[in-house]
């Protein structure tokens, strides 16, 4: 898969319904094959489940049914496992990204044209995805999320501004649905854990 597609898969769409990128979750999405498998040919997926005690084997499942189904594959945090899935490529939670000792992974991504993803939860972060020339920024949490209750969110006007001044393409998430997508301006797409 070209590493534009992530950012651009729907950015011409007329309708956004789904999201661009389906993010696991541990808690909402125990069987992440499973929810892979109900997901749309040309979909793309994010493979967190960091603290899963069986990461590897519900990642082998998974990269299986991505492969299947045509489903690009990013593993969050981890270039190695990432190479072991054979994955599309890989996503760095914004700690991560600032801080962690990266040539490792940034050299993996060169060898294999892999994907690149940030997560980005301030205009810094955004600066810090364009670095790295990552491919995609996941901007978050624009709206109240239940994955993270009570959290301070963006809010559209403010997403939509650093989404303009971003110099990636930017794609929303937290609480995001298709009428909230309809409120933002600038976003390549949106992100979530649900599927719908």
């Amino acid at each position: 898969m070209k590493t534009r597609t992530l950012a651009s898969r729907s950015a011409g769409a007329k309708t956004r319904r789904a999201p661009t990128l389906t993010v696991t979750d541990t808690r909402r999405m125990p069987d992440p094959a499973a929810a892979a498998a109900a997901l749309p040919r040309g979909a793309a997926i994010v493979f967190r489940h960091y603290d899963a005690p069986n990461r590897e084997a519900l990642g082998v499942r998974l990269a299986a049914v991505c492969r299947r189904r045509g489903i690009t594959l990013l593993v969050a945090g981890d270039w190695r496992l990432a190479a072991r899935l054979g994955a599309d490529g890989l996503h760095l939670p914004e700690g991560l990204a600032r801080h962690g000792v990266l040539s490792p992974a940034l050299a993996w991504r060169r060898r294999t044209g892999g994907l690149l993803a940030v997560a980005a939860h301030d205009r810094g972060a955004l600066a810090v995805a364009a670095r790295l020339k990552a491919d995609v920024a996941l901007l978050s949490p624009v709206f109240p999320t239940s994955s993270h209750p009570g959290a301070a969110t963006l809010g559209p006007w403010r997403a939509s501004l650093w989404t303009r001044e971003a110099p990636v393409p930017v794609l929303a998430l937290g609480g995001m649905n298709p009428h909230r997508m309809r409120r933002l301006a600038g976003v390549a797409g949106w992100a979530g854990t649900g599927l719908a």
